[in-house]
């Protein structure tokens, strides 16, 4: 068995020579201690990559867009993540009724969140976490909520009519393309 550190190289693909057998003896007598084997990095799996995050403040961004700020409490293999002390921070950009944008982080507690719908998460720098996001003003929750709905709402809307327009065109949209036998 070969012995590894993490300042090893990766193995080479292709042929080379073959690494030394390392030879333990078989009979009576007195036996080498056992050395401590380390993977090399490129081992690590995700999940196995999140024991550095345990107890550190993150923020996540989930499929459904979503931003999640808390503290990572436990994980498992499949990267399904508990976090303490959760707020939902939502965001309405910039709009010709307010020139910068609004935020607003709802309480959520205890949450947890399925590994595969975390698209990114990254620490939070706890010397610049009470300043607010640039470009941000920070408003009431219920506000920022009704903003962010509407903008949604408009958003689909735009999207329907550039859909509807586009297939007049010639061009088909996502579910356009579906025919009924």
């Amino acid at each position: 068995m070969e012995n590894l550190t993490i300042s090893d190289a990766p193995p080479q693909q292709g042929g080379g020579a073959m690494p030394p057998v390392q030879m333990m003896p078989l009979g009576p007598g007195p036996r080498p201690p056992p050395q401590q084997q380390q993977l090399p990095a490129q081992m690590f799996t995700t999940a196995a990559q999140l024991l550095d995050l345990t107890d550190k403040k993150l923020m996540l961004v989930l499929r459904d867009g979503r931003k999640l700020i808390g503290i990572l409490r436990s994980w498992d293999q499949f990267a399904n993540l508990v976090l303490q002390s959760t707020v939902e921070r939502i965001f309405v950009p910039p709009g010709p009724n307010n020139p910068r944008g609004l935020y607003a982080d709802v309480p959520q507690g205890i949450f947890l969140v399925r590994g595969e719908n975390v698209m990114l998460l990254g620490e939070i720098d706890l010397d610049k976490d009470d300043e607010p996001p640039a470009g941000y003003d920070q408003a009431d929750a219920a506000l920022v909520k009704s903003l962010a709905k509407r903008r949604h709402q408009d958003e689909k809307t735009k999207e329907k009519t550039k859909v509807k327009k586009l297939s007049t065109m010639g061009f088909e949209g996502e579910n356009l393309g579906e025919t009924l036998l």
